[in-house]
């Protein structure tokens, strides 16, 4: 497994397959609100698996973590997990204290098991029920993969 760190252009072609597999075809997403002006200004984390892009991330400067998506057969294997300490350890490196999101509701307990605690009420956003969650990012908490 291979992590990279990078910009939109970058690694378009890769992440626009694995969110659109994903959030469009799998979770009925519509891809006009899957892709938007966040992209651009985002960094995105992707994993290589065998040579080929299997998942993706991005975070933003304020420490917003999003649209942490693992191809089907690639689940299971804590690339998920890779994917999000990756994010986080970019956030620290753009001085953020913390990591927040937007999360959906079935994915709560993922999110949990890596220290983020959610907060407020539910809401919908492309169709889809979330809560905001968030983690303190100390310069010492950082999880080796």
């Amino acid at each position: 497994m291979q992590m990279r760190i990078g910009t939109f252009d970058e690694f378009a072609e890769a992440i626009r397959h694995v969110r659109r597999t994903v959030f469009v075809e799998e979770q009925g997403v519509p891809e006009g609100e899957e892709f938007d002006e966040s992209d651009p200004v985002c960094e995105h984390a992707v994993v290589l698996q065998d040579g080929a892009v299997v998942a993706t991330g991005r975070v933003d400067t304020t420490g917003r973590i999003g649209r942490v998506a693992v191809l089907r057969e690639a689940r299971g294997r804590g690339i998920g997990r890779s994917v999000m300490q990756a994010l986080e350890q970019r956030a620290r490196e753009l001085g953020c204290r913390r990591a927040w999101m937007h999360a959906q509701v079935h994915a709560i307990g993922f999110y949990r098991t890596l220290g983020y605690v959610a907060s407020g009420e539910e809401f919908m956003e492309a169709g889809i029920r979330h809560v905001t969650m968030a983690r303190p990012l100390g310069e010492h908490d950082a999880v080796v993969a």
